[in-house]
Parts: C-alpha cells; structure tokens; sequence
C-alpha cells in the first residue's frame, strides 16, 4: 500500500509518499481501498510537532476515509465486500489501504460521493458535539463561529440553520459572500480590529449564546466577554500556535502567557459556562460517536446539510495540500487521494 509519512517534525515538505505492505484486517475490522482521505488541522499540527495526541515521529495521521471494502475480517456479518463506505481512523487515514473497526464504518448513501465521504465525519460529528450536545443549541440562539469558512465552521452553520440559530460568522472579507450563500447572518472580517465591538453592536450589547473558539490564547478572554448571561464559551482548538507552517516556540509561549483562567466561583457569579470539545479523545466511546454520525448522515439523505469540499490533492501533492490550509486558502475541506 501507499500511505504518505510525517518524516520528522518541520514545514509540509517533511511529508513523503512511502510504500509498505498491505494490512490484514483482524477480528470484527473491515479493509477498505481508500478513494479519498480528510486532511484536518490536527494533522498540520501534527506534522510541526506541537500535537500531543498524534503517533510519535515518523508516523502516518489521518482521520477520516471513504472508499470502498475490500476485505472482511472475522466475524464481520454487517458489510458486505464490494460496499461503499466511509470511516473513522485513530490515525493512518493517509493510506490507500486501511482496516478499521466495524464500529467506527457508516455505509456510504448512493447520493454521496468518495470526496464528501472523507470530508463529512470529522467536521461535523465536531461540530455536533459543539453545538448540539455541549452547547445545548436551540431556536434563536445567537451563535459566533470563528473560521466560519472552514470544515468545522461550515458544518457549525449547517447545524445552525437547521435549528433556527441566528449566526455571527468571523473569516476573511473574500469568503463573506460565500458564507452569506450558506445562510449566514452576520459576517465579521477576520482581519478586522473591532471585531469584539462589531458582535456586541449586532447583538445590542446583550451579548451571545455560543461561542465556537478554534484560536485559544487571548482570543478566549474576549470571547468569554461576549458571552450574555446562560451563555457558553466552547473551546476546540489552538490555532494560533500554527501562525506559520512549522513549529514556534514563540507561538507556544505566547498561547500559555495570554490563557485566561477562570474559577468555578467566576464561572457561578457570571452565570456563564466554558466547555471543551476534542473528539480524539472520545475513540474510548465509539457508542456516542457512532449516534452522532448517524444522526448527521440521515440529515445528509434528507438533504439538511451539505458538506462542502475545496477541492483534492494526490498522495504526491501532499505538501501542497498542507500548504494551501497554511496559507488560509481554503472554503471547506481540503482532500488527499491515492
């Protein structure tokens, strides 16, 4: 099989196509040849080496596959060789190749490419447990998305349209117009300087509901002052401490010094709640996931969301595709394929 490596901690370029053998699924897996794999931001912070989570270096990442079933293991009853699916890798999701546990395999429905198979279950089971399970998502809440055009955040606005959520989207001025088509109501310019000044004024200084925060650092201190009374900050990443394309220790230092921190009894006076969202340390319990993503891909057949993919790199164009998330280019989901 090819898989394409992390080689050492650095810039995209450390990234290489490698060969290795095929696996042999073991007892309850499936064997799937992979037509299309996610790259999430987990896998560039991965590869600068500021991940905790991910396999020690050199290693394969990746999340999410679609493809096709190739081979059953033992005891398999409810896949059929041939089936299309899609599904959940705790790693070595770039791969052509991979087995994985039946539990963490959905089959793929007949309306649904490989491409939007690979990009749908990490962004929005995400922002299920987001909006839906942790921030307690209901009509007319108003809702601020960082990176709002971003897998994660178009996923968040898909599920806040569909409850009837007024949405507050921050991403640069070129993506507006895009977002607006998706149903956003508010867009707030990511390069902006009052940004914070711009939500209090849509929100007639009442403050907002929820507020989904990728960036970390000081960016939580000021979110948490946007919040109304009842309202919940939920964190799901740093972004700021990949500001470039490889590891800096200044982004670190900066990320720890600018944390707020905030006590139970602040937390009780402000009648304010801040939660924390990181769905790789959930594969412990496959069972919630799985009724997650099962609610989101019956939404997906009846047409209420719509997964967006920017577009698909080949295995050798790696680098680039890790690049061009660097560089902020994206609207949506950003691809590799075999």
């Amino acid at each position: 099989m090819r898989q394409v490596w992390i080689t050492k901690a650095g810039p995209p370029d450390v990234l290489q196509v490698r060969e290795a053998p095929d696996p042999t699924p073991g007892a309850g897996e499936v064997r799937i040849r992979v037509e299309a794999c996610g790259i999430n931001f987990a896998d560039l912070m991965a590869r600068m080496g500021v991940y905790p989570d991910a396999p020690k270096i050199p290693c394969v990442v990746g999340y999410e596959v679609a493809g096709r079933i190739d081979a059953l293991g033992e005891g398999v009853t409810t896949f059929q060789v041939g089936q299309a699916v899609l599904a959940l890798t705790r790693f070595g999701g770039y791969s052509d190749i991979v087995c994985v546990p039946t539990i963490s395999v959905f089959p793929r429905p007949p309306q649904m490419s490989a491409q939007v198979g690979a990009g749908m279950l990490v962004n929005y089971v995400t922002a299920y447990q987001l909006l839906i399970v942790m921030g307690s998502l209901k009509q007319g809440d108003r809702v601020v998305i960082q990176s709002a055009a971003g897998g994660v955040g178009l996923a968040a606005l898909d599920l806040c349209r569909l409850y009837g959520a007024e949405t507050i989207g921050i991403a640069s001025a070129a993506k507006h117009a895009f977002l607006q088509s998706r149903g956003l109501d508010h867009a707030i310019d990511s390069r902006g300087t009052d940004g914070a000044g711009q939500i209090r004024q849509i929100s007639k200084d009442e403050g907002v509901q929820i507020i989904l925060d990728s960036q970390g650092g000081p960016s939580w201190r000021q979110s948490y002052s946007l919040l109304a009374p009842t309202g919940r900050l939920v964190v799901f990443g740093a972004s700021s401490l990949a500001s470039g394309d490889r590891r800096s220790l200044r982004s670190l230092l900066s990320l720890v010094l600018t944390m707020p921190r905030f006590t139970p009894l602040r937390l009780m006076d402000d009648n304010r709640g801040i939660l924390g969202v990181n769905v790789g340390h959930l594969w412990h319990r496959p069972d919630l996931v799985r009724g997650w993503a099962e609610q989101l891909l019956t939404w997906y057949a009846e047409g209420k969301i719509t997964p967006q993919i920017d577009c698909a790199f080949p295995f050798v164009q790696a680098p680039a595709a890790h690049q061009y998330l660097h560089d902020r280019k994206a609207i949506g989901k950003v691809l590799l394929e075999p």
